[in-house]
């Protein structure tokens, strides 16, 4: 059991975030395809397990993203992480109550839709998310993100899709 200073248990996020995290052939696959772009970008991942995420519908190729979280450092309140989308693969509609998050493009291009608005974003582009605040990613082409953020709790995802059985929604749904 791990305990933060304040001596309240806390989930190991990382370890949350790989329970729901697709494993076998589709995530292999999907793995050695993304190293295989980022090589030819002439870029290296961390070495980490990463999250290959479908948020529970099975339709990882059409709604999903992989994440590579390089620290969730929660008592130390912040996370880096690099965020992975196919060309056409979406990170569903959702926000964060307690999160504020930037994101970086890095390599690629996507379709933002934040609070409200839907715009392209390119590399070098830089985008604060506020709490609270909707947002959804679509790649266009292959798309690296690096996040920056306060930690990544995986019950501070609000999904606007309720199907989605993962984070605040589905804690709140489930009760």
């Amino acid at each position: 059991m791990l305990l933060n200073r304040k001596g309240v248990t806390i989930v190991d996020e990382l370890d949350n975030g790989l329970s729901i995290s697709l494993h076998g052939e589709i995530a292999e696959r999907s793995v050695v395809r993304i190293k295989k772009t980022v090589a030819g970008w002439g870029l290296r991942l961390p070495d980490v397990e990463p999250l290959v995420l479908d948020f529970g519908l099975g339709k990882f190729d059409e709604i999903g993203e992989t994440e590579f979280w390089i620290a969730n450092e929660v008592d130390g309140g912040y996370c880096g992480k690099f965020l992975f989308v196919f060309d056409r693969q979406t990170c569903p509609k959702h926000m964060h109550r307690v999160k504020l998050e930037t994101f970086y493009i890095v390599k690629g291009s996507v379709s933002m839709l934040y609070d409200g608005k839907e715009f392209r974003m390119n590399e070098g582009d830089v985008l604060k998310v506020e709490v609270g605040k909707y947002h959804r990613f679509t790649g266009i082409g292959n798309c690296l993100l690096l996040e920056v953020s306060k930690p990544s709790i995986i019950d501070d995802n609000y999904f606007e899709d309720t199907r989605i059985p993962i984070g605040g929604n589905y804690k709140r749904n489930s009760e």
